[in-house]
């Protein structure tokens, strides 16, 4: 069977006849928000308002970036939550008084900062997870149903839960120390074609051999 050589990366909408998948590329408006090719997000209402899913994401470099990588599978009512939803709790109160002026802006406050949200190449994120600021999902990682993503996520290891906990991992550590360096999500498009069979098999070694 010879297959054509995949999707245009460039396309709105790249399953025909189904608009609730977008590849978020194409879609993203936001300055603080960057997304790999082909990472879809699929959307039960209008996957062209994924970014109403970024939230408190205010205009300041203080929110930092959500940054997401190749080939990711981001499922419907996922939520990023983004710096701007930081208060601090060093004081007394964790009330934002300054936010409100008329005078209580006066006194200037630096709120916690995470840093940059940051998804790896080829993550699958479940139905209505949420991930919270500053957080690293390394590649190849899954991320369960209605999970809250509080701590950092290896490469290729599953978690669930709230907060997520480690189920387990998708292969031996050697065999994610050569997906690691693999790097399929950077191949070009035809290479990508030829060795869609092996990607979809469990044999890392074989992949290995077409590097």
């Amino acid at each position: 069977m010879t297959c054509k050589n995949g999707p245009d990366p460039s396309c709105q909408f790249p399953v025909p006849d189904y608009k609730n998948i977008t590849y978020l590329k194409n879609i993203i408006k936001n300055p603080n928000i960057f997304v790999g090719d082909y990472t879809y997000y699929d959307d039960f209402d209008n996957p062209l308002n994924f970014e109403k899913n970024v939230l408190y994401n205010f205009d300041s470099a203080q929110c930092g970036k959500l940054i997401i990588g190749k080939f990711c599978a981001i499922a419907h009512g996922v939520k990023f939550l983004m710096n701007g939803a930081n208060h601090n709790m060093d004081g007394i109160t964790t009330y934002p008084f300054h936010v409100f002026n008329h005078g209580w802006e006066c006194i200037p406050q630096t709120l916690p900062n995470k840093g940059d949200t940051v998804i790896g190449n080829d993550v699958l994120i479940g139905y209505k997870a949420i991930i919270m600021p500053g957080i690293t999902i390394g590649d190849g990682a899954v991320i369960g149903a209605r999970s809250v993503v509080t701590k950092n996520v290896n490469a290729y290891c599953v978690v669930s839960g709230n907060p997520i906990q480690e189920i387990q991992k998708r292969f031996s550590d050697e065999e994610i120390k050569m997906l690691l360096k693999i790097e399929w999500w950077n191949w070009d498009k035809d290479k990508l074609t030829r060795n869609l069979n092996i990607l979809y098999g469990k044999d890392v070694r074989k992949l290995m051999d077409c590097v």
